[in-house]
């Protein structure tokens, strides 16, 4: 009886052991990078911006590739944390390089684009998009670059880098990633990092195009940081438009873009973390959100992954679009309908012209 109690315990104390190291490891790796930081630009273009030029300008939150339609993802309520196969995660990347190349964008916002990681097969994504969009200018911003989360237990999502691309057929002057408040409880190591990068591009004027790429918070609860993370996106398009650029802000802002979704869509009227109406009356007053014709053609940028897409039958809703300064003239906008083929999100869609200035 002795033994097996000396056994019982070798095994408690072995497990503890190992349960504490794994806590230790997960904080002590964990960082954050800091504000205010310059990226590496790679320039392939020397052209400028002209006024009065109609442009299109392009929005796509690629899910890292692990998002085919049959696809469900465990934090929204399914069951996968990692892609099918690296098989999976390259067909999904040559699905977006022809999403791209089918519209020709002059302007190209990507988010959730891993250079590495578990979750997508340990593809660099980033190098996928960049070798195969030959034409365009480049920058990264890193998101997060998260410690080994043993989560869920039975598939771990594991090791993740991620981040944002923005690709343009012009020159970049600079590019500057300004990182975004997030919770500070436990829930950090699961919601990961946040950042916004504003990309700046001449115009034969003198003045620039801030391009500021966006991807907010899908699964925090606590709205004292959803605000914050507006406002600090509100607070830099205030200050590009100050300094006199044009402003366009695109991305996934994971609210409801349209503020009435569930009527557009025919969906239930319970909100999701991810799906609170967006604060159109807090816009500052010199920026206008992009949305005319959206909900008339009905067409989602955005699913749940708690069940394998079936139309008409899955949660869709409108997490993504564009924010332009009242200088940037938006012609039309539209939802690239992929049919959430190899991602969770489908692409926005803007034309636009600068104004003479």
């Amino acid at each position: 009886m002795k033994k097996v109690i000396k056994w019982l315990l070798t095994i408690i104390v072995i497990l503890v052991t190992i349960i504490a190291g794994y806590v230790a490891y997960v904080f002590l790796t964990y960082h954050r990078l800091p504000d205010n930081q310059e990226l590496t630009v790679e320039n392939r273009s020397s052209r400028e911006l002209k006024p009065g030029k109609t442009y299109k300008a392009m929005t796509f939150n690629v899910g890292y590739g692990a998002y085919p339609h049959n696809y469900t993802f465990f934090m929204d309520g399914g069951y996968y944390s990692r892609a099918f196969s690296k098989k999976s995660v390259e067909q999904g990347m040559g699905a977006f390089v022809n999403a791209v190349k089918s519209e020709n964008p002059d302007l190209m916002l990507f988010q959730e684009v891993d250079p590495d990681g578990d979750r997508s097969q340990h593809v660099n994504e980033v190098k996928w998009l960049t070798k195969n969009l030959p034409a365009y200018s480049h920058v990264y911003a890193q998101n997060y670059d998260s410690a080994y989360l043993f989560y869920p237990l039975t598939h771990p999502i594991g090791k993740a880098k991620s981040g944002i691309v923005t690709l343009t057929k012009t020159k970049i002057n600079n590019s500057t990633r300004y990182k975004l408040p997030i919770d500070t409880n436990f829930s950090k190591f699961v919601d990961l990092d946040r950042a916004i990068s504003v990309t700046r591009i001449p115009v034969k004027n003198g003045k620039q195009l801030a391009l500021i790429n966006v991807h907010l918070s899908a699964f925090t609860k606590n709205k004292k940081v959803m605000n914050a993370q507006l406002n600090k996106v509100f607070n830099r398009m205030k200050l590009e438009q100050r300094r006199g650029n044009y402003v366009i802000v695109g991305g996934d802002y994971n609210h409801d873009m349209l503020q009435n979704s569930p009527q557009v869509f025919h969906t239930t009227s319970k909100r999701l973390s991810w799906t609170h109406p967006f604060p159109v009356k807090k816009i500052p007053s010199e920026f206008t959100l992009v949305t005319k014709g959206l909900r008339k053609a009905g067409i989602p940028s955005v699913r749940n992954n708690n069940q394998p897409y079936r139309a008409g039958k899955t949660y869709v809703s409108f997490a993504d679009g564009f924010m332009v300064s009242k200088n940037v003239i938006p012609q039309l906008i539209h939802v690239k309908n992929l049919h959430f083929a190899h991602s969770d999100h489908n692409p926005v869609v803007m034309t636009f012209k600068l104004a003479d200035m």
